[in-house]
């Protein structure tokens, strides 16, 4: 998994999502200092409905200075037997704190559909586009069906999504992402050989607590209550981990540690701090029909060295290192 310098252009498809909104944070700031070109965030039904999905992602935009990047409205999925997760995110999918942000003024009415968004994008720039999915896969799904290959178009699609070391996160055996639609999951799965999964087995790790959201309050050395920074992204970051924090230690997400997890923080880590993770090769499937195991990614890396292996999987990750990058880089998206 070589790279190279090259500024990456990136679409991101999301549904905000606590732990996305710190994603697309971060992905904000890599961009401000010109390290990845946002060129398309196509939301998705998933932590709560496509219409908030859609402000939410709007809004976070509008927050980081990007307005100019295009927002696609999420794709209905086929089947609906699992509940949004509201509970762990709020009614708006941001810690019940949309209503402090600015309007973005875009209209879901009129915004084009998020399969529509990627089929042209992958069309018009074949081989430079990377993917990063961190919702449900409806979206990638929808492309792939009504223009079949065009996932291949993409030069690297990265899926925060899937649990196999460990238990799931919405079932026993299932993560949220794959769960939400797992017929979309298996389309996904079956468009390429080269998918980059980042699953709960390392994003469990990932526990961004208070304290490291105070130090962008006071992101100076020897900083004082008199110095503190007070900007409305940096107000937004501190209420919105303390929302989360408190969350996840109701639901137990954390097993009793204070702070919440930045699952899709990870796909971030892996492009451009990749040393902090590491791989292994396998071939992945989706249960998509069993009773208790239903949205179960199934692993099988008996072909590790094989052509039938369609993934490389997160294995291990260096949390320390992840969150402090990811920490550091926001402060030049708040100061």
């Amino acid at each position: 998994m070589n790279r190279h310098l090259s500024i990456r252009k990136i679409v991101v498809d999301t549904d905000p999502g606590g732990d996305d909104a710190f994603a697309l944070l971060w992905l904000q700031s890599l961009a401000k200092r010109g390290l990845a070109e946002i060129t398309a965030i196509t939301t998705a039904e998933g932590n709560v409905s496509a219409q908030q999905t859609f402000q939410s992602a709007a809004q976070l935009l509008h927050l980081g200075g990007f307005d100019a990047v295009e927002v696609g409205r999420g794709v209905r999925r086929a089947v609906e037997d699992i509940a949004d997760a509201a509970y762990i995110h709020g009614a708006d999918g941001m810690g019940n704190l949309s209503h402090t942000l600015p309007a973005a003024g875009r209209s879901f009415a009129t915004a084009r559909d998020s399969d529509d968004i990627l089929i042209e994008t992958l069309q018009a720039m074949p081989g430079e586009i990377t993917i990063v999915a961190i919702a449900p896969l409806t979206n990638l799904a929808s492309a792939e069906k009504k223009s079949p290959g065009i996932l291949k178009r993409a030069k690297e699609i990265v899926i925060m999504g899937g649990a196999f070391q460990t238990h799931g996160n919405v079932t026993s055996q299932a993560e949220f992402n794959i769960a939400f639609d797992p017929e979309a999951a298996q389309i996904v799965f079956a468009s390429r050989d080269d998918l980059v999964v980042i699953p709960l087995d390392v994003t469990h790790q990932l526990i961004f607590t208070p304290e490291m959201a105070a130090q962008l309050q006071y992101p100076w050395k020897n900083a004082t209550p008199k110095s503190l920074h007070s900007s409305p992204l940096t107000h937004f970051i501190v209420a919105l981990c303390d929302f989360m924090t408190r969350t996840s230690l109701t639901y137990r997400e954390t097993r009793g540690a204070q702070g919440f997890l930045v699952h899709d923080a990870a796909t971030l880590a892996y492009l451009f701090y990749p040393e902090t993770l590491t791989f292994r090769r396998a071939q992945v499937d989706i249960e998509t029909e069993g009773r208790w195991t239903r949205g179960k990614t199934i692993i099988d890396s008996r072909h590790s060295t094989k052509s039938s292996a369609n993934a490389w999987i997160a294995s291990a990750v260096d949390c320390v290192s992840v969150l402090a990058a990811m920490l550091e880089d926001l402060k030049d998206l708040t100061c």
